[in-house]
């Protein structure tokens, strides 16, 4: 997003975290309804345009969202869309690509109310990694000509009862409704926006052997203090690095591996 629709973004992020402040507001019944809007906004291309039409005046555009949704979902829900209707965006499906970031942010945000986000961040990187290790997995999951019902009896039979019931609905919006995005590209961004929940950043780290404990307390300090700020360390392990370590933060790769010091040492040679 650019321009307009981030600082409307930026503005729908700040009301979103005082609602949730609040102990009363209920994060999961929050992210629900977002998700619900944003399903409706997403088929209904005419209704979004209308709703975010820079001729029409931002009174009129909540009013409109009142008349729609005020008796499908909650107070703070509508609350929460009308201000986002009465901003200014660039492209109306920025509208909608916002409110699907403030449904999966309010259910990450339920998730660390209840003090299971460390849970939930494991586990949607372990699903990504079982994705990735899995080509019939993954053409289940994004076949374009099975329904939503099917995708989403594929994800309990894998998911159900082995991962938090978070993790299981934002998986199973991802998958069902990936609005034109890749699975990979949907899991690192839910990723993403948990480890932004307690303002860290995540850093994936491949390396031959498992870390020990005091390993992973040693590079997460390093990192921190290489990048200022606390780091979310999502840990895998390949053989084929041949010892060392990769570590991927954004798109930034600090590569400290065998393999990679090998592979340089050959393209010095045949240069």
């Amino acid at each position: 997003m650019n321009g307009a629709s981030r600082e409307a973004l930026h503005a729908a992020r700040e009301r979103l975290d005082a609602l949730t402040d609040n102990t009363s507001v209920d994060a999961t019944k929050l992210a629900g309804e977002l998700a619900a809007v944003t399903a409706l906004l997403d088929r209904e291309v005419s209704l979004r345009r209308v709703l975010t039409d820079p001729a029409q005046s931002g009174e009129a555009k909540a009013e409109l969202a009142g008349r729609l949704l005020g008796s499908q979902v909650g107070g703070e829900t509508l609350d929460l869309v009308s201000g986002m209707v009465r901003s200014r965006w660039s492209q109306s499906r920025d509208l909608v690509d916002a409110l699907e970031e403030l449904a999966d942010t309010a259910d990450l945000t339920a998730a660390q109310q209840a003090d299971v986000l460390d849970n939930v961040e494991d586990e949607l990187f372990r699903f990504g990694r079982i994705v990735g290790s899995s080509t019939e997995l993954r053409a289940a999951l994004t076949d374009k000509a099975a329904t939503a019902s099917a995708k989403s009896e594929l994800l309990r039979s894998l998911l159900g009862g082995k991962a938090n019931a978070v993790t299981e609905r934002l998986v199973a919006r991802l998958v069902t409704h990936p609005r034109g995005r890749s699975l990979e590209a949907g899991l690192e961004s839910l990723s993403k926006l948990a480890a932004e929940r307690r303002d860290r950043t995540v850093a994936t780290v491949t390396t031959a052997v498992p870390l020990s404990d005091v390993q992973k307390q040693r590079l997460g300090a390093v990192l921190a203090k290489l990048y200022g700020r606390q780091m979310h360390l999502n840990l895998d392990v390949d053989p084929t690095v041949l010892g060392g370590i990769v570590v991927r933060v954004g798109d930034e790769v600090i590569d400290g591996t065998i393999a990679e010091r090998l592979t340089e040492a050959s393209r010095r040679m045949a240069g």
